[in-house]
């Protein structure tokens, strides 16, 4: 009986295995060709040579045939991610946001870049100097404020924007809120006392704008602190449609997790000239701010 028995569980243990590889190969069946779409600043012969090892990686992984879609601009990408042409794409934060919008979230981000700290994207802070008696953004009304460059996201755009959702008119709240030109230009007006209060990036505690002032001998250690950060400003993500199968959805991030240490070759000619460390599993929860972001600028835009 006990031979039987075994003889039983064998049998059933090959029955699962070969119902695992059935289950696993199904996509690849429905899906025999990929279209791999990516948003990029780069003219499209560099585009082609710094994607062309990642796609041979992509294929022999996945098993399947990837074709690239070229697209004039991001709204090619996001359109053809709308329209089921593109399986997979590399949006940027914005980008993302506009394609989860108009398709109503039936897109879902895979992945997204880590700096070279290992950081998945930076926040925009508001700092003071470490001796004033600010505590909080509420303290500050009626202060001198700066803020970096009008195109700068952690050093205009980000605080402003997040501030606002927080019910504070910076343009009524303080004194007065000028640009000084520059990150750096906005912590040596706060340390000599021109400003009050400032807005610049941040990483962590060992990666930031003041911390690196420092390492330059611009600033004295310890003069500044931090009583206000934004929401996560994400890394750029690779995403696909949310109808896809999830085991496929899941083989595709799988093997872009893994590329760096699965293909070296390929990862250091799709890093080439960028500050990337590897890829991190992300969700849409960690792009929901720009996604508001992007919101109230298309209904500022209309109104």
């Amino acid at each position: 009986m006990k031979w039987f028995g075994r003889i039983v569980a064998v049998a059933l243990l090959g029955v699962i295995c070969m119902s695992q590889v059935a289950r696993a190969e199904q996509w690849q069946k429905q899906y025999p060709e990929i279209t791999l779409g990516v948003i990029t600043s780069e003219n499209e012969k560099d585009r082609l040579i710094r994607y062309e090892l990642v796609q041979k990686y992509l294929e022999d992984t996945l098993g399947v045939k990837i074709k690239w879609r070229t697209a004039t601009d991001y709204a090619g990408v996001i359109e053809g991610v709308k329209a089921g042409k593109i399986q997979v794409a590399r949006f940027g934060p914005a980008s993302y946001a506009k394609c989860y919008i108009v398709t109503n979230g039936k897109v879902e981000p895979l992945v997204g870049a880590l700096d070279k700290d290992g950081n998945l994207g930076y926040h925009s802070v508001i700092i003071v100097k470490t001796d004033s008696p600010y505590k909080t953004v509420q303290d500050l009304k009626g202060t001198k404020f700066a803020f970096a460059d009008p195109n700068s996201t952690s050093g205009h755009q980000a605080p402003r924007y997040f501030l606002d959702e927080e019910g504070i008119k910076v343009d009524e709240f303080f004194s007065s809120a000028t640009f000084s030109g520059s990150h750096e230009n906005s912590v040596m007006g706060l340390v000599s006392g021109t400003y009050d209060a400032v807005a610049t990036w941040w990483r962590s505690d060992s990666s930031n704008n003041p911390k690196r002032m420092e390492s330059k001998g611009m600033i004295e250690p310890g003069q500044w602190r931090i009583i206000w950060k934004s929401p996560l400003l994400p890394s750029s993500p690779w995403a696909v449609p949310t109808d896809l199968p999830e085991d496929m959805r899941k083989d595709i991030q799988k093997a872009l997790l893994e590329l760096p240490t699965k293909d070296p070759e390929a990862w250091a000619s799709f890093i080439k000239g960028e500050k990337i460390s590897g890829f991190a599993e992300v969700t849409h929860e960690d792009y929901e701010p720009i996604v508001r972001m992007i919101q109230a600028n298309l209904k500022n835009r209309k109104s």
